[in-house]
Protein backbone atom coordinates (compact mmCIF):
# COMPACT_ATOMS: atom_id res chain seq x y z
CA UNK A 1 0.00 0.00 0.00
CA UNK A 2 2.84 2.37 0.83
CA UNK A 3 4.38 1.76 -2.60
CA UNK A 4 1.06 2.56 -4.27
CA UNK A 5 0.65 5.83 -2.33
CA UNK A 6 4.22 6.80 -3.18
CA UNK A 7 3.63 6.22 -6.89
CA UNK A 8 0.39 8.22 -6.83
CA UNK A 9 2.02 11.18 -5.08
CA UNK A 10 5.04 11.06 -7.39
CA UNK A 11 2.61 10.97 -10.32
CA UNK A 12 0.93 14.12 -9.02
CA UNK A 13 4.33 15.85 -8.93
CA UNK A 14 5.22 14.97 -12.53
CA UNK A 15 1.59 15.52 -13.51
CA UNK A 16 1.86 19.12 -12.37
CA UNK A 17 4.72 19.59 -14.84
CA UNK A 18 2.70 17.96 -17.61
CA UNK A 19 -0.21 20.23 -16.67
CA UNK A 20 1.94 23.34 -17.10
CA UNK A 21 3.12 22.35 -20.55
CA UNK A 22 -0.37 21.15 -21.53
CA UNK A 23 -1.73 24.53 -20.48
CA UNK A 24 0.82 26.22 -22.77
CA UNK A 25 -0.32 23.99 -25.65
CA UNK A 26 -3.96 24.89 -24.96
CA UNK A 27 -3.20 28.61 -24.94
CA UNK A 28 -1.59 28.39 -28.38
CA UNK A 29 -4.41 26.19 -29.67
CA UNK A 30 -7.07 28.64 -28.49
CA UNK A 31 -5.32 31.44 -30.38
CA UNK A 32 -4.42 29.59 -33.59
CA UNK A 33 -6.39 26.27 -33.52
CA UNK A 34 -3.05 24.54 -34.10
CA UNK A 35 -0.75 22.52 -31.87
CA UNK A 36 2.68 24.06 -31.32
CA UNK A 37 5.00 21.09 -31.78
CA UNK A 38 7.96 23.31 -30.79
CA UNK A 39 6.55 24.06 -27.32
CA UNK A 40 8.82 21.52 -25.65
CA UNK A 41 11.95 22.80 -27.42
CA UNK A 42 11.11 26.37 -26.44
CA UNK A 43 10.92 25.22 -22.82
CA UNK A 44 14.18 23.30 -23.18
CA UNK A 45 16.00 26.31 -24.63
CA UNK A 46 14.74 28.49 -21.78
CA UNK A 47 15.95 25.91 -19.26
CA UNK A 48 19.45 26.15 -20.72
CA UNK A 49 19.26 29.93 -20.26
CA UNK A 50 18.42 29.34 -16.59
CA UNK A 51 21.35 26.90 -16.30
CA UNK A 52 23.70 29.50 -17.81
CA UNK A 53 22.52 32.20 -15.41
CA UNK A 54 22.92 29.93 -12.38
CA UNK A 55 26.45 28.95 -13.44
CA UNK A 56 27.23 32.64 -13.97
CA UNK A 57 26.54 33.21 -10.27
CA UNK A 58 22.95 34.42 -10.38
CA UNK A 59 20.90 33.10 -7.40
CA UNK A 60 18.47 30.34 -8.31
CA UNK A 61 15.24 32.29 -7.94
CA UNK A 62 16.75 35.31 -9.65
CA UNK A 63 17.69 33.08 -12.59
CA UNK A 64 14.20 31.55 -12.48
CA UNK A 65 12.37 34.86 -12.85
CA UNK A 66 14.85 36.18 -15.42
CA UNK A 67 14.29 33.01 -17.46
CA UNK A 68 10.51 33.39 -17.27
CA UNK A 69 10.87 36.98 -18.51
CA UNK A 70 13.24 35.92 -21.29
CA UNK A 71 10.83 33.15 -22.33
CA UNK A 72 7.94 35.61 -22.49
CA UNK A 73 9.93 37.88 -24.83
CA UNK A 74 11.04 34.85 -26.90
CA UNK A 75 7.43 33.75 -27.35
CA UNK A 76 6.33 37.22 -28.45
CA UNK A 77 9.24 37.49 -30.92
CA UNK A 78 8.52 34.05 -32.40
CA UNK A 79 4.87 34.97 -32.92
CA UNK A 80 5.65 38.32 -34.53
CA UNK A 81 8.60 37.20 -36.68
CA UNK A 82 7.92 33.54 -37.49
CA UNK A 83 4.20 32.82 -37.06
CA UNK A 84 2.57 36.10 -38.08
CA UNK A 85 3.82 36.01 -41.72
CA UNK A 86 2.30 32.54 -42.27
CA UNK A 87 -0.88 32.83 -40.17
CA UNK A 88 -3.10 32.83 -43.29
CA UNK A 89 -1.21 30.01 -45.00
CA UNK A 90 -2.60 26.46 -45.35
CA UNK A 91 -2.58 24.39 -42.17
CA UNK A 92 0.10 22.04 -43.50
CA UNK A 93 2.44 24.98 -44.16
CA UNK A 94 2.05 26.21 -40.57
CA UNK A 95 2.66 22.70 -39.20
CA UNK A 96 5.88 22.56 -41.21
CA UNK A 97 6.91 25.90 -39.67
CA UNK A 98 6.31 24.50 -36.18
CA UNK A 99 8.38 21.40 -36.94
CA UNK A 100 11.14 23.52 -38.46
CA UNK A 101 11.16 25.67 -35.32
CA UNK A 102 11.49 22.51 -33.21
CA UNK A 103 14.49 21.28 -35.21
CA UNK A 104 16.15 24.71 -35.25
CA UNK A 105 15.87 25.20 -31.48
CA UNK A 106 17.13 21.69 -30.81
CA UNK A 107 20.09 22.04 -33.19
CA UNK A 108 21.07 25.51 -32.02
CA UNK A 109 20.98 24.40 -28.39
CA UNK A 110 23.12 21.37 -29.16
CA UNK A 111 25.57 23.57 -31.09
CA UNK A 112 25.89 26.08 -28.23
CA UNK A 113 25.81 23.75 -25.21
CA UNK A 114 26.72 20.38 -26.82
CA UNK A 115 24.65 17.23 -26.30
CA UNK A 116 26.44 16.26 -23.10
CA UNK A 117 23.99 15.61 -20.26
CA UNK A 118 24.21 18.23 -17.51
CA UNK A 119 22.86 18.31 -13.98
CA UNK A 120 20.41 21.02 -13.03
CA UNK A 121 20.12 22.17 -9.40
CA UNK A 122 16.95 22.06 -7.37
CA UNK A 123 16.04 25.03 -5.15
CA UNK A 124 14.52 22.75 -2.55
CA UNK A 125 16.43 20.94 0.24
CA UNK A 126 17.59 17.36 -0.18
CA UNK A 127 15.84 16.22 2.99
CA UNK A 128 12.11 15.46 2.62
CA UNK A 129 9.87 18.28 3.83
CA UNK A 130 7.53 17.91 6.81
CA UNK A 131 9.10 14.56 7.71
CA UNK A 132 7.18 12.66 5.03
CA UNK A 133 8.53 9.47 3.49
CA UNK A 134 6.47 9.47 0.29
CA UNK A 135 7.66 12.50 -1.68
CA UNK A 136 10.97 14.28 -2.12
CA UNK A 137 11.19 17.98 -1.36
CA UNK A 138 11.58 18.73 -5.07
CA UNK A 139 8.37 16.87 -5.88
CA UNK A 140 6.45 18.83 -3.24
CA UNK A 141 8.06 22.06 -4.43
CA UNK A 142 7.22 21.33 -8.07
CA UNK A 143 3.56 20.82 -7.15
CA UNK A 144 3.59 24.07 -5.17
CA UNK A 145 5.16 26.06 -8.01
CA UNK A 146 2.69 24.59 -10.51
CA UNK A 147 -0.31 25.48 -8.35
CA UNK A 148 0.97 29.04 -7.84
CA UNK A 149 1.38 29.49 -11.61
CA UNK A 150 -2.09 28.12 -12.26
CA UNK A 151 -3.69 30.40 -9.65
CA UNK A 152 -1.87 33.44 -11.03
CA UNK A 153 -3.05 32.60 -14.55
CA UNK A 154 -6.62 32.10 -13.37
CA UNK A 155 -6.60 35.47 -11.62
CA UNK A 156 -5.03 37.16 -14.64
CA UNK A 157 -7.55 35.85 -17.17
CA UNK A 158 -10.54 36.18 -14.83
CA UNK A 159 -10.06 39.56 -13.17
CA UNK A 160 -7.70 41.79 -15.21
CA UNK A 161 -8.73 43.86 -18.27
CA UNK A 162 -5.75 42.62 -20.26
CA UNK A 163 -6.55 39.00 -19.46
CA UNK A 164 -10.19 39.46 -20.48
CA UNK A 165 -9.08 41.14 -23.71
CA UNK A 166 -6.77 38.21 -24.50
CA UNK A 167 -9.59 35.73 -23.90
CA UNK A 168 -11.91 37.72 -26.15
CA UNK A 169 -9.30 37.98 -28.91
CA UNK A 170 -8.73 34.22 -28.85
CA UNK A 171 -12.42 33.27 -28.80
CA UNK A 172 -13.88 35.87 -31.19
CA UNK A 173 -11.27 37.98 -33.00
CA UNK A 174 -13.74 39.71 -35.34
CA UNK A 175 -15.96 41.02 -32.54
CA UNK A 176 -12.88 41.96 -30.52
CA UNK A 177 -11.62 44.18 -33.34
CA UNK A 178 -14.97 45.95 -33.45
CA UNK A 179 -14.62 47.02 -29.80
CA UNK A 180 -11.04 48.25 -30.27
CA UNK A 181 -8.99 45.30 -29.05
CA UNK A 182 -5.68 44.91 -30.88
CA UNK A 183 -6.10 41.24 -31.67
CA UNK A 184 -2.64 40.78 -33.20
CA UNK A 185 -0.87 41.96 -30.07
CA UNK A 186 -3.21 39.94 -27.82
CA UNK A 187 -2.23 36.79 -29.70
CA UNK A 188 1.45 37.72 -29.40
CA UNK A 189 1.05 38.17 -25.65
CA UNK A 190 -0.64 34.77 -25.54
CA UNK A 191 2.42 33.22 -27.19
CA UNK A 192 4.60 34.99 -24.65
CA UNK A 193 2.59 33.63 -21.73
CA UNK A 194 2.62 30.12 -23.20
CA UNK A 195 6.41 30.27 -23.57
CA UNK A 196 6.78 31.55 -19.99
CA UNK A 197 4.61 28.73 -18.62
CA UNK A 198 6.60 26.21 -20.64
CA UNK A 199 9.85 27.53 -19.17
CA UNK A 200 8.50 26.89 -15.66
CA UNK A 201 7.77 23.30 -16.65
CA UNK A 202 11.28 22.92 -18.09
CA UNK A 203 13.02 24.30 -15.01
CA UNK A 204 10.95 22.11 -12.69
CA UNK A 205 11.53 18.89 -14.66
CA UNK A 206 15.26 19.43 -15.38
CA UNK A 207 16.47 18.25 -11.92
CA UNK A 208 14.52 15.01 -12.46
CA UNK A 209 15.41 14.07 -16.04
CA UNK A 210 18.74 15.98 -16.27
CA UNK A 211 19.48 18.61 -18.86
CA UNK A 212 20.11 17.85 -22.52
CA UNK A 213 18.66 19.15 -25.81
CA UNK A 214 16.29 16.17 -26.13
CA UNK A 215 14.96 16.32 -22.56
CA UNK A 216 11.47 17.57 -23.47
CA UNK A 217 10.61 15.05 -26.20
CA UNK A 218 8.79 12.60 -23.95
CA UNK A 219 7.49 15.38 -21.70
CA UNK A 220 5.79 17.07 -24.67
CA UNK A 221 4.14 13.79 -25.63
CA UNK A 222 2.73 13.38 -22.11
CA UNK A 223 1.59 17.03 -22.13
CA UNK A 224 -0.10 16.54 -25.49
CA UNK A 225 -1.90 13.49 -24.11
CA UNK A 226 -2.93 15.54 -21.06
CA UNK A 227 -4.31 18.34 -23.24
CA UNK A 228 -6.32 15.87 -25.34
CA UNK A 229 -7.67 14.00 -22.32
CA UNK A 230 -8.84 17.17 -20.62
CA UNK A 231 -9.87 18.98 -23.79
CA UNK A 232 -7.52 20.78 -26.15
CA UNK A 233 -9.61 23.96 -25.86
CA UNK A 234 -10.08 23.81 -22.07
CA UNK A 235 -7.37 25.25 -19.75
CA UNK A 236 -8.96 23.60 -16.72
CA UNK A 237 -9.20 20.34 -18.61
CA UNK A 238 -5.50 20.52 -19.48
CA UNK A 239 -4.63 20.83 -15.79
CA UNK A 240 -6.88 17.89 -14.90
CA UNK A 241 -5.42 15.86 -17.77
CA UNK A 242 -1.86 16.61 -16.66
CA UNK A 243 -2.39 15.27 -13.16
CA UNK A 244 -4.34 12.26 -14.49
CA UNK A 245 -1.64 11.33 -17.02
CA UNK A 246 1.08 11.73 -14.39
CA UNK A 247 -0.66 9.38 -11.96
CA UNK A 248 -1.54 6.81 -14.65
CA UNK A 249 2.01 6.85 -16.00
CA UNK A 250 3.54 6.16 -12.59
CA UNK A 251 1.01 3.61 -11.33
CA UNK A 252 0.81 1.60 -14.56
CA UNK A 253 4.58 1.80 -15.05
CA UNK A 254 5.27 0.53 -11.55
CA UNK A 255 2.63 -2.18 -11.20
CA UNK A 256 1.26 -3.17 -14.61
CA UNK A 257 3.38 -2.63 -17.73
CA UNK A 258 6.83 -1.78 -16.39
CA UNK A 259 8.93 1.36 -16.77
CA UNK A 260 10.08 0.37 -20.25
CA UNK A 261 6.57 0.87 -21.67
CA UNK A 262 5.54 3.97 -19.71
CA UNK A 263 5.71 6.18 -22.80
CA UNK A 264 3.17 3.90 -24.44
CA UNK A 265 0.64 5.10 -21.86
CA UNK A 266 0.63 8.55 -23.46
CA UNK A 267 0.21 7.09 -26.94
CA UNK A 268 -2.65 4.84 -25.83
CA UNK A 269 -4.36 7.81 -24.19
CA UNK A 270 -4.00 9.94 -27.33
CA UNK A 271 -5.41 7.23 -29.60
CA UNK A 272 -8.15 6.32 -27.13
CA UNK A 273 -9.35 9.88 -26.61
CA UNK A 274 -9.31 10.68 -30.33
CA UNK A 275 -11.31 7.51 -30.98
CA UNK A 276 -13.89 7.68 -28.18
CA UNK A 277 -14.19 11.36 -27.25
CA UNK A 278 -12.19 13.67 -29.54
CA UNK A 279 -13.20 16.77 -27.54
CA UNK A 280 -11.79 15.37 -24.27
CA UNK A 281 -13.50 15.33 -20.87
CA UNK A 282 -13.98 19.10 -20.64
CA UNK A 283 -13.64 20.22 -24.26
CA UNK A 284 -16.45 21.76 -26.26
CA UNK A 285 -18.29 19.50 -28.67
CA UNK A 286 -18.70 21.40 -31.94
CA UNK A 287 -21.86 20.69 -33.90
CA UNK A 288 -22.01 21.83 -37.52
CA UNK A 289 -25.31 22.07 -39.37
CA UNK A 290 -25.07 20.78 -42.95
Amino acid sequence: MDAFIQQVLAGLATGGIYASLALALVMIYQATHLVNFAQGEMAMFSTYIAWSLIHAGVPYWGAFFLTVGFSFVLGVVIERVVIRPVENSPVLAIVVVFIALLVILNSVTGWIYTYTIKTFPSPFPEQPLFGNTYMSSHQIGAIGVTLVVLLLLYGFFRFTPLGLAMRAAAQNPDSSRLVGIRVGWMLALGWGLAAAIGSVAGVMVAPIVFLDPNMMGGILLYAFAAALVGGIDSPGGAVFGGFLVGVLENVLGAFVIGNELKLAVALVLIVGVLTVRPSGFFGKVLVTRV
